[in-house]
């Protein structure tokens, strides 16, 4: 298979280049005396290693030989490696030594860009991603979705409430704070009632953590749903999921990532087709990620048709949630399918709600909680991105790209297990090292969100998706073309019909309990059935087909690194290739109409070939350029269905030998605190 010609890469690491973070397990062997060890931190190695082995968290393997380095030089390698990789400490993290030289030395950069450059999309300054630190962004985000029943509240500020939740979240208007305060207390980790996203229906999305007050449980439940019952314009009544007893629990799906592992890394493909296929199923994960996307489907279904708001209840509040809740605003709102509105999802429904970064992906590899929930809900919405590309601004290698992020220790947005740690943590070490904080809460890390921290702009243009219809793109329908028009209300689409309580029955009374369980199969397969009969529509409401065959594994996150599962000028990738050509070939077209001097974007005829994330001197937004018109140019020979990652493994594989080492040491010096890592018995 060719090499690869294109120069897309990583600013921040080589091309062999793995996180101390990234890496899951270090193996040392040897072959002559036929030993192997799983090394530890501190741990004592009593034979020479004659080869080394990386299992990484990005299902990459890398091996490397010692066949021309000294025994105990390859014994202090791999000792050195071991105990970096296995921090003892959160402050021992790479983020915390880099921003500590930052605020030391204000004039720092890291790769030509102001640290903490802001948090824009795409490395552009005009489209920042809201990190929802401040009550402002908050505000913004009620007022955008029109929520009138709801508020910003900030009786969190300083976390003298929670330590999990952020400084201001939303809550019913008819809460006062005093209220709050009080029911606080019996609430797992204090996590009371908060609003995630409201309907333009006015039902509303509202997450909630278990009471753990017994005694109480059945008063404020009910305080509660009245409270949100009160913030719907219609007075709704209120459904509420039980996420632990309707999901796979955290175990279960950390045990099904384990087998999925095991199949797609250890030589995969040395059994047949058929036998592999079975495997995967027995995994469970696909099923998994299709039980999450069945349920977040159920309760589109009574914000969308039943127009109830809907109570997510789970014992922290802090993870099978961040999932559900991230899903269903990915469904109904097409804000939350452009990169910076799924960036800015992310951070209110993950970061800033306290999901356990730091636990969950086992930053410093010895957490019993670690499970890959944020993967999880990534393959999901792969799974919409390929069932409905036209809807999504970003492509499968965003996504892939952005689970790459979370294990690499830069940057503070994936780094924590809450807003609190971060400003607990940073606060320590910066007293530590005597760093002057000023007004400022605690250190400011990089945000993941500033791409030009990582990628150029010509390869930060991969994240677009080609198939993307912009907002004033325009479609076809009954042989006409018609520009879409958005209101500020038209991210939903309402079901057409009756209305709800015409053909949903009488109202329900007014403090009744609220609904539990699942909702009926038949109104969710009517609902859905009903959805699918009406035109496609980008920018309206998306419904997953869930059936066996719509739910597939995605091989860009979990085999691009086996050579055998990669086809030479195949993939998704050449479908990608040939629509950019076509996109951009329709915008060159489009300002030859419009005539000259019209710039990308100008004109109701802009579509996916212009935007944000071009480079200067660029047209457009997206990695393949057309030469001119009619231009259709072979497929070039370094694309393949693992595009733009490794198309040769990356060293992943038993027939592939790694470099020696001692070439990529050449002229390096092995640490002096190895000295005494290296010592025997």
């Amino acid at each position: 298979m060719p090499l690869q010609k294109f120069h897309y890469r990583n600013l921040l690491l080589g091309e062999h280049d793995v996180p101390l973070t990234c890496i899951e397990q270090i193996v040392t062997i040897n072959d002559h005396k036929r030993k192997q060890k799983v090394l530890g931190p501190n741990q004592k190695l009593k034979f020479n290693p004659t080869e080394l082995i990386i299992y990484c968290k990005d299902f990459r393997i890398v091996r490397f030989r010692f066949d021309e380095s000294g025994p105990e030089s390859a014994k202090k390698v791999c000792l050195a490696i071991a105990h970096y990789s296995q921090p003892a400490d959160l402050q021992l993290l790479f983020a915390f030594e880099y921003v500590g030289k930052k605020y030391h030395n204000s004039a720092s950069n890291i790769n030509g860009a102001p640290p903490g450059a802001g948090s824009a999309a795409g490395g552009d300054s005009s489209q920042k991603t809201p990190l929802f630190e401040t009550y402002s962004d908050w505000d913004r985000e009620v007022k955008r979705t029109g929520a009138s029943g709801w508020r910003v509240c900030s009786i969190n500020e300083g976390y003298m409430i929670s330590t999990c939740l952020p400084e201001y979240f939303v809550v019913p208007s008819s809460l006062a704070d005093q209220d709050l305060k009080t029911f606080s207390h019996s609430f797992v980790g204090r996590r009371m009632p908060v609003w995630s996203w409201s309907h333009s229906n006015g039902s509303a999305l509202v997450r909630v953590a278990v009471i753990k007050d017994v005694l109480q449980q059945r008063k404020i439940d009910q305080r509660i749903c009245n409270a949100v019952t009160k913030s719907h314009p219609q007075r709704s009544d209120v459904y509420k999921s039980d996420l632990d007893k309707t999901l796979p629990n955290i175990q279960e799906i950390q045990a099904a990532f384990v087998k999925l592992k095991q199949l797609c890394v250890n030589e995969p493909f040395e059994e047949t087709e058929e036998k592999w296929l079975s495997s995967l199923e027995g995994t469970r994960w696909l099923e998994y990620v299709r039980a999450f996307l069945k349920h977040s489907a159920e309760l589109v279904y009574m914000l969308e048709s039943k127009r109830v708001s809907v109570v997510l209840q789970e014992e922290e509040g802090r993870d099978l949630s961040c999932i559900i809740a991230s899903l269903v605003q990915v469904m109904l709102d097409p804000y939350f399918r452009t990169i910076t509105g799924f960036q800015s999802l992310i951070q209110k429904e993950w970061v800033m709600a306290g999901y356990q970064f730091l636990d969950r992906c086992n930053h410093l590899k010895r957490s019993e909680k670690e499970a890959p929930l944020f993967l999880l809900f990534l393959d999901a919405t792969w799974q919409l991105l390929e069932q409905h590309p036209a809807a999504f601004e970003f492509s499968e290698t965003y996504l892939a790209v952005l689970g790459d992020s979370t294990h690499i220790s830069l940057f503070g947005t994936f780094l924590f297990n809450s807003p609190h740690q971060r400003v607990k943590q940073s606060t320590e070490f910066a007293i530590s090292k005597n760093i002057q904080l000023g007004d400022e809460k605690g250190l400011r890390f990089p945000s993941v969100w500033d791409w030009s921290l990582q990628f150029t702009a010509k390869d930060r243009t991969l994240f677009h998706n080609p198939s993307y219809v912009g907002k004033s793109m325009p479609c076809v329908q009954n042989g006409s073309v018609k520009p879409f028009k958005r209101t500020k209300k038209t991210y939903s689409c309402a079901r057409r019909g009756p209305p709800a309580s015409a053909e949903n029955g009488p109202a329900p009374r007014r403090g009744a309990p609220a609904p539990r369980g699942r909702p009926a199969d038949g109104g969710v397969e009517r609902f859905l059935r009903e959805w699918r009969a009406r035109p496609a529509d980008p920018h309206g409401l998306l419904l997953p087909p869930l059936s066996g065959a719509h739910i597939r594994l995605w091989k860009l996150r979990y085999l691009r690194w086996v050579p055998e599962a990669q086809i030479a000028r195949g993939g998704a990738a050449t479908a990608a290739h040939r629509l950019s050509l076509l996109a951009d070939e329709v915008d060159a077209l489009g300002r030859t109409l419009r005539g000259p001097g019209a710039g990308p974007g100008a004109g109701p005829g802009a579509g996916p070939g212009a935007g944000p994330g071009a480079g200067p001197g660029e047209r457009g937004r997206l990695y393949f350029r057309a030469r001119g018109p009619h231009d259709t140019p072979a497929t070039p020979d370094f694309l393949s269905s693992s595009f733009p990652f490794s198309p040769v493994g990356n060293l992943c594989r038993r027939s592939i030998l790694g470099t020696p080492l001692s070439k990529f040491l050449s002229g390096a010096r092995i640490w002096l605190s190895t000295e005494t890592l290296a010592g025997e018995d």
